[in-house]
């Protein structure tokens, strides 16, 4: 008598081995494709003419900036940020907004409209979390100036913005 039995090919390891890896890389490989022609790239800019005219205008506004002596100490903290101008400082006491750009993700960029105290302090409520790497852009309602600074959050310590 034989002691060996022959298994059927469907009862043995090898052939669903072999079955297996190409099935698994065709379905990463349809998701992968799901995902590309599917998936929106928010940091791919469609007109990259008007952007490129749009430099130069803000450009102006950064020296504009220069000009007026623009500077200012900025400390973010939890739920407020705080924004002290040691040079420069608006006359007016117009509201100035602080706009937040994530650097990778869109959908977390906000703004808040910094308002003025009897100090001369500017403050705004934080509602979002801040804790990455964001692109701050401080400019007036009238948009004549504009300063911007990269910065990590969160910082114990202020740091400043100019031009």
């Amino acid at each position: 008598m034989q002691s060996d039995i022959i298994k059927v090919w469907y009862k043995q390891f090898w052939p669903w081995f072999l079955i297996i890896v190409p099935i698994t890389s065709m379905v990463l490989s349809f998701s992968m494709m799901g995902l590309a022609f599917n998936g929106e790239d928010s940091m791919v800019i469609d007109d990259y003419y008007k952007e490129g005219r749009a430099i130069n205008l803000k450009i102006q506004k950064f020296e504009q900036a220069k000009i007026l002596n623009i500077s200012t100490r900025t400390q973010v903290f939890s739920d407020y940020v705080e924004v002290i101008f040691t040079s420069g400082s608006p006359e007016s006491g117009e509201a100035l907004t602080l706009d937040f750009f994530h650097s990778t993700q869109k959908f977390k960029d906000f703004s808040v409209v910094l308002l003025r105290d009897a100090n001369g302090i500017y403050r705004a409520p934080l509602t979002a979390d801040v804790s990455g790497k964001w692109q701050l852009s401080l400019h007036p309602f009238d948009e004549n100036w504009k300063i911007q600074k990269v910065v990590t959050l969160p910082q114990t310590k202020s740091f400043v913005l100019k031009p």
